[in-house]
């Protein structure tokens, strides 16, 4: 009678272990299937590699309306763009901040992005509702983007505001929303941000003929 009790208890277990496999791969599919129904057609090449979903750089809170792109910089001089992106994912397990972007853009121009564009990120504080983020690598504490990172932050920010019907008055600094100095160089020399914003215009209204 024991071992037939232990034999139901056994089977019990393991289809209730079952259950519980099925339902996280699941849950990863309906993520997959929500973010495929998001796809960022048009645009630059992407290393798309999500965030583990967690209240500490992911929370998962829907991003109903877009109507900014914030411009950040990472404040570590060097740190490639995946080094940024694992810095987010990490937060989950280590419980030491509340950070994160939709994009990081490294140092050899590469664009990873961390968070689909339906759903908020911890980047610009108040703005963050509303809001897609764009950290950026850079090479010192200048905090001045390099040439390859400099042109993908101009081809991203001009296809998302194509995208949201966004014109160049919606981007942004973290800088402009809390007076952070952030991105670094583009608020000590404004002449600098507003080269970065006509170039990003510029880039738009290509973009926009190319799709004629």
């Amino acid at each position: 009678m024991g071992c037939l009790v232990l034999l139901v208890l056994f089977f019990v277990s393991g289809r209730m272990l079952l259950h519980t496999i099925r339902s996280e791969n699941a849950l990863r599919e309906a993520l997959s299937s929500e973010y495929s129904e998001d796809p960022l057609l048009g645009a630059p090449p992407l290393d798309v590699e999500l965030l583990t979903v967690n209240p500490y750089s992911r929370p998962g809170t829907p991003l109903e309306e877009v109507k900014n792109v914030a411009i950040h910089y990472t404040a570590n001089p060097g740190s490639t763009a995946m080094n940024n992106r694992d810095y987010f994912e990490g937060l989950k397990d280590n419980h030491s901040n509340e950070v994160s972007s939709h994009f990081v853009i490294g140092l050899e121009g590469e664009i990873v992005q961390c968070i689909p564009t339906n759903e908020i990120s911890y980047a610009t504080n108040s703005r963050n509702v509303d809001t897609i983020s764009i950290e950026c690598c850079h090479p010192d504490e200048t905090g001045q983007f390099n040439e390859a990172t400099y042109q993908s932050l101009v081809e991203l920010t001009a296809y998302l505001c194509n995208r949201f019907g966004l014109d160049i008055d919606h981007v942004i600094r973290h800088y402009d929303v809390t007076g952070k100095n952030c991105p670094k160089y583009y608020v000590e020399h404004p002449d600098a941000w507003e080269q970065l914003k006509s170039d990003i215009q510029t880039r738009m209204l290509e973009k926009q003929k190319e799709m004629e």
